[in-house]
């Protein structure tokens, strides 16, 4: 009967089981992978402009006609599945100082969070082939990366 609601449809944690049920059919596909000389996440700056190197992204062969376009100079967001990031986590302290306020992951880039997922603004250095020299990026060797974007925000002509 249209209309009819169970005890089941008010409770919040139903509707979140029932939503992430549905959602669970998706997948996500590396389209690359990025090459760094850094080696461990313990060595990776918290943001790309705090000293993080350039490193190479290399991207897999099917996905080589995406890059058609791409030239040295374009700055892109390229995004990251953060791999050894917790997923267990909804709130920390920024940066990880406890003199700063409690705050949800949601308001945070920390890479802790339930589905990590990283944004890195760079610049395409070099490009050779399937394989793009981009940076500053703070994401360490053998990070998953999932899509790139044009940070432009210029209309396409």
């Amino acid at each position: 009967m249209a209309g009819n609601r169970s005890e089941r449809d008010d409770d919040p944690t139903e509707r979140s089981n029932q939503y992430c049920i549905r959602m669970s059919n998706f997948s996500v596909r590396a389209i690359g992978v990025i090459r760094s000389d850094l080696k461990r996440r313990e060595e990776a700056p918290r943001q790309g402009p705090e000293g993080a190197p350039d490193a190479w992204l290399e991207i897999e062969p099917q996905f080589a006609e995406a890059l058609l376009g791409m030239e040295i100079g374009h700055e892109l967001i390229v995004i990251t599945w953060l791999h050894q990031a917790r997923r267990d986590v909804l709130k920390g302290h920024p940066r990880s100082d406890e003199s700063r306020p409690l705050t949800g992951v949601f308001y945070t880039r920390s890479p802790a969070r339930p589905n990590p997922l990283g944004l890195h603004p760079v610049t395409v250095r070099e490009i050779d082939g399937t394989r793009l020299k981009i940076g500053p990026i703070e994401a360490f060797d053998g990070t998953p990366v999932i899509d790139i974007k044009s940070a432009s925000t210029r209309a396409d002509k």
